[in-house]
């Protein structure tokens, strides 16, 4: 696999990621006993980091980026072991 390909797939992971790792860790003002601004919603985040999340994902991703290429790699999981429906229809058929 070439680096470049590495590259993409890491940011690929990462924006991902990122998705993931957004709610986790943020409280709404109500929970933690703050003022809102008049007119904001009920929802909105008191304690919003955009670094965790930042640091969060950049961790998962490596982490998920370098086992989808250790993977690659060494062909633990291939495509033909994720086919669950041909086994189910080869084995059904009778030879004669």
């Amino acid at each position: 696999m070439q680096w470049t390909s590495i590259i993409a797939i890491y940011g690929l992971v990462w924006v991902l990621s990122a998705f993931i790792m957004l709610p986790l860790g943020i409280r709404t003002h109500d929970e933690l006993g703050k003022d809102k601004t008049a007119g904001q919603a009920d929802s909105a985040p008191a304690n919003f980091r955009p670094g965790k999340v930042a640091i969060r994902a950049t961790i998962l991703s490596a982490l998920l980026t370098a086992l989808f290429v250790a993977n690659y790699t060494f062909g633990w999981i291939e495509a033909d072991d994720l086919d669950f429906i041909s086994p189910m229809i080869s084995g059904s058929v009778s030879d004669n």
